[in-house]
């Protein structure tokens, strides 16, 4: 197995345990902010699938051990993937990343929750956009903390070097000439 797979699975499997740890520490009702955090750090370190498999092993843990209801899963599943292809498509754009994740789970997560909790959990009293301000609240929450966490790594040129070890495409310009003048 090479080097940068192992440290993709090793990182992944922290991305996991981080989210399934603080998610009900750090908890408002009705948001969880810092799955979101989780969430856009890992699609910008991994990519969209890693940051999807992520989400819905946190979304599995959750619902398993501590009662969450389904909409775990998808209040995690869009936004995830959603901030990891927008990182991509918009060539490495933080900012970007936290709208994907704001969009995905605000909007298309909080109006897919309807129909799930309405089947399988039996709440009848729900319209189709009753998550959309909690959610939108949480991944605003989580969206800036990420963004400001990831723009600190930027600067001081970690994000490049983690990129890099990851084997992951870096996007960080300065960082790039920074290094290739350094070799």
């Amino acid at each position: 197995m090479k080097r940068s797979n192992l440290l993709k699975l090793v990182l992944l499997a922290i991305f996991v345990a981080i989210g399934v740890v603080i998610s009900p520490i750090l908890r408002v009702e009705g948001m969880c902010p810092m799955a979101h955090l989780v969430n856009i750090v890992c699609s910008v370190f991994l990519g969209p699938w890693y940051s999807l498999l992520c989400a819905i092993m946190i979304a599995i843990i959750r619902m398993a051990f501590m009662g969450i209801p389904p909409i775990a899963i998808t209040g995690a599943v869009f936004g995830a993937f959603l901030s990891g292809v927008l990182y991509r498509v918009s060539n490495g754009r933080l900012i970007c990343a936290v709208l994907g994740e704001v969009f995905g789970t605000g909007v298309i997560g909080a109006i897919a929750s309807y129909p799930v909790m309405t089947l399988f959990w039996g709440r009848t009293d729900l319209t189709w956009f009753f998550y959309v301000p909690s959610f939108i609240g949480g991944t605003l929450i989580g969206g800036s903390i990420a963004f400001i966490f990831l723009l600190a790594l930027r600067k001081n040129g970690l994000l490049a070097k983690f990129q890099r070890e990851l084997g992951a495409k870096v996007y960080d310009k300065p960082a790039k000439r920074a290094a290739e003048s350094a070799k």
